[in-house]
């Protein structure tokens, strides 16, 4: 499998782990060390999973599956992914950090901010 397959293959893990609440597919796509930053919000991977397993689960609450990657960016062993996530009446854009170490790509860094413009424009579409 190529990298760009690879990426595309964790992505939608990522997606998956984030629609279903699935903390195990998390865990094992970001890095031990990843961090999670939002404005004003710093959190490890450890206290972002605990708040995913404690949220409510967007499957469960019939939410569709809406998220797409926008851009995938490679270069050698470093990624660049930036995707859309509409979450829980939220709309996310994440930019996430990859690194491939041990020949396996891993989530090292993760931006995330919510567009309320687009959150206006998705409820007014429901």
């Amino acid at each position: 499998m190529s990298d760009y397959q690879q990426i595309t293959a964790l992505i939608h893990d990522y997606f998956d782990g984030l629609h279903y609440a699935d903390i195990d597919k998390l865990d094992n796509i970001f890095d031990d060390n990843a961090c999670l930053q939002a404005p004003d919000i710093r959190r490890t991977k450890q206290q972002w999973l605990e708040l995913v397993a404690t949220r409510q689960v967007p499957a469960k609450l019939n939410h569709s599956y809406q998220y797409q990657i926008l851009n995938i960016e490679i270069i050698g062993q470093q990624a660049m992914v930036k995707v859309d996530c509409p979450l829980l009446g939220n709309h996310y854009i994440d930019f996430l950090s990859l690194l491939k170490e041990n020949n396996q790509w891993r989530i090292v860094n993760k931006l995330y901010a919510d567009l309320p413009e687009k959150k206006e424009v998705n409820n007014a579409l429901r």
